[in-house]
């Protein structure tokens, strides 16, 4: 039994229909949540990258103040032990969706702000130390990026926002409930308890 040819205009008529449903899908936000999701967890490397800029500008800012004010040796063992443990605490983009990983690493940079707050507010202590110039360009770095750290938390909490938005409103929310039905709301950044009131801390 000799098999059935498939007529030359099926044939040809296949990319149309390939490219015709790529453009449907495409119109119905099928990738909607894939670039969301993509962007969100580009900008979670934004976040990690200026908190590891912070975790190595603070050994040479312990190394100046130790030359400086050696006593303060309970300060300066609190900021490198806040940031051991908030460099051993890593969140991979793929972790952002898990609230109890998501809180280790907000508390533990917490605490190593905290511990710097501390080490600089001790500072206030020794003029010499107060004026000495790699102090001061040190300083000068930290709070540029602390700075930066803001702006990049603000831009994730963003991305963050339009992916797990884009999670629950339509059409969204069909893709999300059958196609990327593994795809869970990603976690964002609580304000620390005080962060209404100004800090106390004096250069």
């Amino acid at each position: 039994m000799a098999a059935r040819s498939v007529p030359a205009s099926r044939v040809r008529a296949l990319p149309f229909v390939a490219v015709l449903l790529g453009l449907v899908l495409s119109g119905c936000g099928y990738n909607t949540i894939p670039t969301l999701e993509e962007q969100a967890k580009a900008k979670w490397s934004d976040v990690q990258n200026q908190y590891q800029r912070r975790a190595d500008l603070i050994p040479n800012l312990v190394e100046t103040v130790k030359g400086f004010a050696a006593q303060e040796r309970q300060v300066l063992e609190a900021v490198t032990n806040a940031r051991a443990r908030a460099t051993q605490v890593q969140i991979s983009p793929e972790m952002i969706t898990d609230p109890d990983a998501f809180k280790r690493f907000q508390d533990a940079q917490q605490n190593l702000s905290g511990a710097l707050g501390r080490l600089i507010a001790t500072v206030e202590n020794y003029p010499d130390l107060k004026s000495n110039q790699n102090f001061l360009a040190l300083q000068s770095q930290l709070e540029g990026t602390e700075n930066r750290i803001a702006v990049a938390r603000r831009d994730y909490i963003e991305a963050a926002r339009a992916y797990n938005t884009e999670l629950r409103t339509f059409p969204g929310i069909i893709w999300a409930s059958t196609v990327f039905r593994g795809n869970k709301p990603m976690q964002t950044f609580t304000a620390t308890e005080g962060a209404d009131r100004p800090p106390q801390v004096k250069f």
